[in-house]
């Protein structure tokens, strides 16, 4: 028998061992059952703000200059790979940010017990007043992440947040969603230089970082180069990375006659719309 970690185990197991007659007795409700589902999903919808907080307070006390705000995960992607490997963090994995943390729900911070928990926190009602609410507890600048239109853009600026990240998840939430670089220039022009306006998604050479930087982007932001040369090589691994990306843009920017990041402008590159807009057919 598998150990008990919880009590819903124990009717999991009770399942197997009564006869149905007996376990349907207690386990059953009225009619259509509404209620008895009920009795447990309300719970679910109930989110634990304070655990919130409480990671926000951690970036603080760890010095960190900002707050990121993730607005495009109300709910978990299908990853199709993640289901055919059926994916489950292992027990032994610890992730150090709730190390401390004084959970009331959980009593471990590694393994499925907190993946299943983090899970049951995602907050699908999220909009954009709980972004007032984030500036009343912290003095740390917001930025959102997951912005991929102006509408967004206006009312992101309209909410007082610091500098927008222009995001598809790493194509990991919704696919068939516009590449991050295709939706930059329309957040750029919104923003209109009130805000900084960073992205990522797609970013694996120095002329991409570039590209970025041409289209508006004040910065970027990379995620497989670096997981993947961490795995690999450990803190070396993501210096390396860093530096031959630095290395490209170096290059790239010496050819292209730019000896600052000021001086890259919209005029280096040309993108689908400028081929579309010169099309005389």
């Amino acid at each position: 028998m598998l150990p008990i970690t919880n009590v819903s185990d124990y009717k999991e197991l009770a399942k197997q061992k009564l006869p149905r007659m007996v376990y349907d007795y207690y386990a059953s409700g009225a009619e259509d059952q509404w209620t008895l589902r009920e009795n447990r999903e309300a719970f679910s919808r109930i989110q634990d703000r304070n655990l919130v907080q409480k990671l926000i307070r951690t970036a603080e006390n760890a010095g960190y200059k900002a707050i990121v705000l993730t607005v495009d995960a109300p709910w978990f992607g299908r990853r199709e790979a993640d289901v055919k490997n059926r994916f489950a963090l292992p027990h032994n994995v610890v992730l150090k940010i709730f190390e401390g943390l004084d959970f009331d729900d959980i009593d471990k911070v590694n393994g499925s017990a907190l993946a299943a928990y983090y899970a049951s926190q995602v907050d699908r009602s999220l909009s954009w007043k709980d972004i007032k609410w984030l500036k009343e507890i912290t003095s740390l600048p917001i930025l959102v992440k997951g912005i991929l239109t102006a509408e967004d853009t206006r009312d992101a600026i309209e909410c007082g947040v610091a500098g927008i990240i222009v995001s598809n998840h790493g194509g990991r939430q919704l696919d068939c969603v516009p590449a991050t670089i295709n939706c930059l220039e329309e957040v750029v022009r919104e923003a209109k230089c009130r805000i900084p306006v960073f992205l990522d998604g797609g970013i694996c050479r120095g002329t991409d970082v570039f590209k970025a930087s041409a289209l508006g982007a004040s910065g970027v932001f990379i995620g497989r180069p670096v997981l993947f040369a961490l795995a690999v090589d450990g803190e070396a691994g993501v210096r390396n990375t860093l530096q031959m990306l630095r290395d490209e843009l170096e290059v790239v920017m010496a050819l292209s006659g730019c000896t600052s990041l000021k001086e890259i402008t919209r005029d280096h590159v040309t993108t689908e719309s400028d081929r579309i807009r010169r099309s005389r057919l």
